[in-house]
């Protein structure tokens, strides 16, 4: 812990206001929705995508009273009892304190950086070296600017090494973070095409990336990323690949029965092999790399061989799955630490659409829980997150399974834990599953989760965080934000989506109906619900579960009015749709005067907003009509707010209309379709698709040239053939007019068409020119927008068309 007169001392701000010098920190805050322990941390007040300012009131609320600001605005006024401290640039000040931090040990630091590959080699060199050392690694993937800084401050001196990643997207980066890990060796794990757009070239990035080695010991490397690279700094050079003279030479590598490769390697003047239980390019690579440190740490041959034979895949993402009995599944097993854990609370909390959350966790490998230090920092975290019950699994938590104040049951073993699971109450509520490896808790994952479909739609919530983000990025402070949940999220999921975005806190959510908005309400969603198109038999759902509905026509107006009187309510939020030109919905300009007498009728509404929709904001020819319909909404909001007496929000803009016409924000945008990271039209945004849809190979045929597949016998082979049976077909929303070749899915890579016509459950693809096997993954739209128009339609059509039998899995990574 430091205090924060030695925190003010190291950061040398511009200016302070100090009102208890000896107020200590241990903790550091840069989001107000995560923060645990209030009294012991210091909160940063970043300038990123949201101006961490806004929310220093929030931090206070919770308790936080030590504070890193970058606008001054005299806050001491306003937190008279608080710690505050003003630096010119929060976020490098952060950057200043972390590597101080990491300047107070003097053990080993392993630096990591490289294109890909760079989480999974760190979490295998700690699954190879925990015998030896006490490792501390970065948290999962933080390896950004902010990343690196929060993984440094979590250094001890219970550890004797530490793994910690660098990750840069932009030249000049890298200097920041070696400045702050200022490791001893270096690791460059790969170099391909990531973050490609912020280098004019590969070897401007290889140099960018280097940059972390400046000081090192020794410089670990593959020698095939840096052939044509001067390396500028003189470490001890610790190479290895397929030429002569490296320092770890690879004489073959062997693929056996597709299940693990066989690696002949030769070093220090003895050649020896390793058996690698991984077969792709990738993760052989990944794997040399840790054989190449652990000689580098003078581990012996036969120890490196035996270890990396039991190499265990990385669990790189953890999963929200459809649980049975009302129930959902956080599936974040084999990633079991207490930085992890902590993550993966974070992502539980958010979750709000059962009454009670749940957490069975395993013995943590390599942590004795028994410690006292260790478990202090549990108790902490099992505390601060709001938890109903606690199943403890493994024989060392089932020591100390009284010491926690969440209430628990404990088992010896995972075995003894499925035999007694029917008797144990877990309907109705949020599970998350934080196993080791060894604990296998697949097996419980399996009973709890929903059996469905074997095809599955793939939700990335990281995609949408980053995309959301993005779009936010555009707008001035002052403009809100609301977004579109319509027809299941485009497909995306109900609640699961909404959780993500009131988290994120957008201002307001819109539904198609109100049965989604009642389903939004019982799943814990607290935000302004705007239902679009109301009928009059929905009235009673909307005013029982606090909905806006949209008035768009007299009709509705007057029905809505008589149902209010009835019932004695005043005061109700609604929503204006103008039809500046769209011509589906809509009041019409000319009408707004008649309008506003009808909505002062004994203010029984409140206007909360007036709105159109713009018809065709993405086509150039039509800029002129955008712009009449922009001033058209303008003129018949003004005259509204002058008949009412009081203003309201306006808003007019949707994905396109944030990305091309600044001019329409008014006061909110409507972000739809961008928010998955497709069908957008500026290509210079950063998006991100959200959504993938997968399923697997059920069965190979071969069958000769004349021969037909599917119905009706559409699908001719001009050609003796190989084909492969996939679970997918219209049912699942893959739509018929893909069959016979139309339609083109991703199988190892490739590109296969389909063959004869789609079946309801099912569909053929021709696979005769690629390797494949049964239950091989099937990417079914590899470019969703090419899908879309291939067959005349567009990405709305084909997300919102994806059943709801097939299965969701989200994912964080």
């Amino acid at each position: 812990m430091y205090k924060i007169s030695e925190i003010v001392q190291i950061l040398h701000p511009n200016r302070t206001f100090i009102t208890d010098p000896n107020s200590l920190v241990q903790h550091l805050f840069y989001d107000s929705r995560k923060i645990v322990q209030a009294d012991n941390g210091v909160f940063f007040a970043l300038q990123k995508s949201r101006d961490g300012h806004h929310y220093i009131k929030e931090a206070y609320d919770k308790g936080v009273r030590n504070f890193v600001l970058q606008i001054d605005e005299e806050q001491e006024l306003l937190f008279p009892d608080a710690n505050l401290i003003w630096v010119s640039d929060s976020l490098e000040a952060m950057q200043v304190l972390a590597a101080f931090h990491r300047q107070k040990f003097s053990f080993p630091v392993i630096g990591i950086t490289g294109s890909n590959g760079k989480t999974i080699v760190k979490e295998w060199l700690y699954q190879l070296m925990s015998p030896e050392y006490k490792i501390y690694r970065s948290p999962k993937s933080y390896n950004s600017q902010l990343g690196v800084a929060l993984s440094l401050w979590g250094l001890s001196d219970q550890y004797n090494l530490a793994i910690i990643e660098a990750g840069i997207s932009e030249k000049g980066e890298m200097v920041k973070l070696e400045n702050m890990i200022k490791p001893t060796i270096g690791l460059l794990t790969n170099i391909g095409v990531a973050h490609k757009a912020g280098f004019e070239s590969k070897n401007e990035k290889i140099y960018e990336k280097i940059n972390l080695f400046k000081d090192v010991e020794t410089m670990i490397f593959p020698s095939r990323y840096v052939e044509d690279i001067q390396l500028p700094y003189r470490p001890r050079k610790f190479s290895w690949g397929f030429d002569e003279g490296l320092s770890l030479e690879v004489y073959s590598l062997k693929q056996v029965d597709d299940k693990f490769t066989v690696a002949t390697l030769f070093y220090g003047g003895r050649t020896f092999a390793i058996e690698v239980p991984f077969v792709d390019k990738g993760n052989v690579e990944n794997a040399i790399n840790c054989v190449a440190v652990m000689l580098r740490f003078g581990y012996e041959k036969e120890v490196i061989a035996s270890r990396i034979k039991e190499l265990q895949p990385v669990a790189m993402r953890l999963e929200l799955k459809k649980g049975k009995k009302n129930s959902s599944i956080i599936d974040d097993s084999y990633s079991n630490d207490l930085d992890a854990l902590q993550i993966a609370l974070e992502f539980l909390n958010q979750q709000g659409q059962h009454p009670r959350k749940i957490l069975i966790l395993s013995d943590i490998p390599g942590v004795n829980i028994t410690d006292e230090k260790s478990l202090s920092k549990l108790k902490r975290l099992l505390s601060e997150y709001r938890l109903d019950k606690l199943i403890l699994i493994g024989e060392i938590l089932t020591q100390v399974a009284d010491q926690f104040a969440v209430p628990s049951v404990s088992y010896p073993s995972t075995t003894a834990f499925l035999e007694d699971i029917r008797a144990i109450q877990l309907e109705d509520s949020t599970i998350l599953l934080k196993g080791g490896r060894e604990f296998h808790f697949e097996r419980i994952s399996r009973l709890l989760v929903a059996k469905s479909h074997d095809t599955v739609l793939e939700i990335n919530l990281n995609a949408m965080e980053n995309n959301l983000n993005v779009y936010r990025q555009l707008l001035p402070k002052h403009v809100k934000l609301m977004s579109m949940v319509k027809a299941f999220s485009y497909g995306s999921g109900s609640f699961e989506i909404a959780n993500l975005l009131q988290f994120n806190r957008v201002d307001y959510l819109t539904v198609a109906f109100a049965d989604e908005g009642v389903d939004l309400r019982g799943a814990g969603i607290t935000l302004p619900i705007v239902v679009m198109s109301p009928d009059e038999n929905t009235f009673e759902s909307i005013v029982q579960h606090n909905l806006e509905p949209e008035i768009y026509s007299f009709r509705i107006l007057s029905s809505f009015l008589n149902y209010l009187k009835g019932k004695g309510i005043a005061s109700f939020p609604v929503h204006i749709k103008v039809d500046t030109g769209m011509h589906r919905l809509g009041f019409m300009p000319d009408e707004v005067d008649r309008l506003s007498t009808e909505l002062k009728e004994g203010s029984i509404l409140q206007v909360k907003s007036a709105f159109s929709h713009l018809a065709s904001a993405g086509n150039k020819e039509d800029n002129a009509f955008t712009q009449q319909q922009i001033d058209l909404l303008d003129q018949f909001t003004k005259r509204l707010e002058e008949g009412l007496g009081y203003s309201f929000l306006k808003h007019i803009a949707a994905t396109s209309g944030i990305e091309l016409w600044p001019q329409a924000y008014f006061d909110m945008v409507r972000l739809g379709i961008g928010l998955y990271g497709i069908d957008v039209e500026r290509h210079d945004l950063p998006l991100r698709e959200v959504s993938s849809l997968k399923t697997n190979v059920t069965q190979i045929k071969h069958l000769a040239a004349g021969e037909t597949v599917g119905y009706n016998r559409h699908g001719v082979l001009h050609r003796d053939s190989k084909t492969a049976t996939i679970k997918i077909g219209y049912a699942d929303g893959y739509d018929r007019r893909f069959g016979n070749g139309v339609g083109k899915m991703m199988v190892n890579g490739c590109l296969v068409p389909t063959i004869g016509d789609i079946c309801m459950d099912m569909c053929m693809l021709d696979v005769t020119d690629i390797e494949v096997a049964e239950e091989d993954e099937v990417i079914v739209y590899p470019d969703i927008k090419l899908a879309a128009k291939s067959i005349g339609t567009i990405p709305y059509e084909l997300l919102t068309s994806i059943s709801q039998r097939v299965k969701r899995v989200y994912f964080y990574e």
